[in-house]
């Protein structure tokens, strides 16, 4: 996570806190929260709630060559209804286990209609522009949380925040072996969009 790249500095943050209201090109979309959206779903979802990404509001989607016809979003109160999990990984920027808390990336998932009855690959995108490919069966093995606190304090913007999608590495075989700044590659924070792709 340490070579991230970052996007230009003028791309910002407005993708962030956007829930366009236009009229879905398949399902009817549900009203969308008037509150600022802060992690969005396309791709290969039932239960859109917002309509196309508008490329006048949602720059950073768009800097970013996110394109949808329709998404669900998601602000902060949506995220605290869902059913949070607690993990405590050693992290890697000071080597100290930390208390992380969220729900259950499958959960975030669920809301937004997603199936799991055939493979599905998942594409997490953070702030910066940094984003892993992931399949949905690896999330569910590692048991992956979109954390939204940290330590017992709401993860920020400008932080790790204000989502984290992150597993528990030191319980993992697949990662507990391996050195402290290797094991949270499939873990970007800062997350804000995710993309479900058939397949």
């Amino acid at each position: 996570m340490n070579k991230r790249r970052f996007v230009a500095a003028g791309a910002g943050l407005a993708g962030l806190w956007t829930a366009a209201t236009s009229v879905s090109h398949a399902a009817p979309p549900a009203k969308p929260s008037a509150s600022p959206a802060l992690l969005t779903i396309s791709g290969a979802i039932t239960q859109p709630n917002r309509g196309a990404l508008d490329t006048t509001i949602d720059q950073m989607m768009g800097k970013h060559g996110i394109q949808f016809t329709n998404a669900h979003a998601l602000d902060a109160a949506a995220l605290q209804r869902m059913p949070a999990i607690t993990i405590k990984p050693t992290l890697e920027y000071d080597s100290k286990p930390h208390t992380l808390q969220g729900p259950l990336l499958t959960t975030v998932l669920a809301a937004a209609g997603v199936t799991t009855s055939s493979p599905l690959q998942l594409v997490l995108r953070a702030v910066d522009g940094y984003n892993v490919s992931i399949s949905l069966a690896d999330v569910q093995a590692y048991r992956m949380i979109v954390a939204t606190h940290i330590d017992g304090h709401p993860m920020a913007l400008g932080g790790l925040g204000p989502q984290w999608a992150v597993y528990d590495a030191d319980v993992l075989p697949a990662f507990k072996d391996k050195p402290v700044k290797e094991r949270f590659g499939l873990c970007p924070w800062g997350l804000y969009h995710i993309e479900v792709k058939k397949g």
